[in-house]
């Protein structure tokens, strides 16, 4: 994640209480607040994202630059930094480039042919205009799917920073055979790995958000009441999210430059998310907990208080992510940057070239 990713949305207040006698005026309040919704772990992160800049000036990077076609009109920039030995292949956080590794990728290939891959929407690489379906985390993993193929990959290691570990994890929620392993970079989160327990309010948006589809005139049955009924049970959830939410806005500085809103491409992939419980692929999850956030809190008290919620939160994820993925090692490392692979550079190259070393 970048702070690009975080949308102009400001403070949302609990949702009004659902009035039968104007269904449509709930469903729109509620409605409005999804995409705020989805942008809560952005939000608890930005401290830390104001904290790291991670595009580089000038790309003086030793790779080449190819474009390859995924989908009708969609042609994805890859960069090819060399080596030999087992590929691996770079996905960058929501905003970024696969430029962002220019500094990092040249350190793995002794030992590996290292990728880059920067998804639709941004960079080089095409921009469609969001549909229904085509920025969904299935869709990206079909993409990065379409990148092996055309390149002749047999099993790579696909790595990934925020948001990318939900490409991650579908790609190795559904063929696992065609991957030898995944490495998380800080991106270990509810869209890469959904507990079940502890639930996620962002992510359970889609299901919401057809319920609400269901209350528009002339879409959906004609006696509303058990879709109203529905909503009833699922809105407690989505008022503690956004609770939580606010609490975040309250606490959080202010950014010392305006955030710039969301793009479009950045939106629809918040939007389409997906739950991911079974993966069945050797891991390795490299989390910051609690995040470095830099000069973000002037205030002792304030940075201690952020800390404390960044441990709590993150913590119980990276925790749920340990225990429902058996097959997955998880590495915590304290007051790391949310660009843990530029803040804690030489320990999580360690990790890494570990990890490899393990698989078969």
């Amino acid at each position: 994640m970048s702070h690009r990713e975080l949308s102009d949305s400001k403070r949302e207040s609990q949702f009004p209480e659902p009035r039968r006698h104007n269904i449509t005026e709930s469903a729109q309040r509620v409605g409005s607040a999804l995409l705020v919704l989805a942008a809560l772990p952005v939000v608890s992160l930005l401290p830390s994202l104001l904290a790291q800049q991670s595009a580089a000036p000038h790309d003086l990077s030793p790779h080449t630059v190819r474009f390859i076609n995924v989908d009708k009109n969609v042609n994805l920039e890859v960069l090819d930094w060399g080596g030999s030995g087992r590929p691996l292949v770079l996905l960058a956080g929501l905003g970024d480039t696969a430029h962002v590794y220019d500094k990092f990728a040249p350190k793995l290939t002794s030992a590996h042919h290292v990728y880059g891959i920067t998804r639709r929407g941004f960079g080089a690489s095409s921009a469609p205009v969001p549909g229904n379906t085509n920025y969904t985390a299935d869709r990206l993993g079909d993409d990065v799917l379409a990148v092996f193929g055309s390149l002749k990959l047999d099993r790579p290691v696909l790595v990934g920073h925020s948001i990318a570990g939900e490409e991650l994890s579908s790609v190795g929620s559904r063929y696992p055979e065609k991957i030898a392993g995944l490495i998380y970079l800080d991106a270990g989160y509810s869209y890469a790995y959904y507990d079940r327990v502890r639930r996620d309010g962002m992510i359970d948006a889609p299901e919401l958000r057809k319920k609400l589809e269901q209350l528009i005139p002339g879409t959906g049955p004609e006696d509303p009441d058990q879709v109203v009924d529905d909503l009833l049970q699922m809105l407690p959830q989505f008022e503690k999210a956004l609770c939580e939410l606010q609490k975040d806005l309250r606490a959080m500085p202010a950014p010392p430059t305006p955030v710039l809103p969301v793009l479009t491409p950045a939106q629809a992939i918040l939007a389409g998310q997906q739950k991911y419980t079974d993966i069945r692929v050797p891991a390795l999850a490299i989390y910051a907990i609690p995040h470095d956030f830099g000069q973000a809190f002037s205030d002792p008290a304030a940075r201690a208080a952020a800390e404390a919620r960044d441990l709590a939160s993150f913590g119980a994820q990276a925790k749920a992510f340990e225990s429902g993925m058996p097959n997955a090692r998880v590495v915590r490392l304290a007051r790391a940057s949310h660009f843990v692979f530029i803040s804690n550079e030489a320990d999580v190259l360690r990790d890494i070239r570990g990890f490899l070393a393990s698989l078969n």
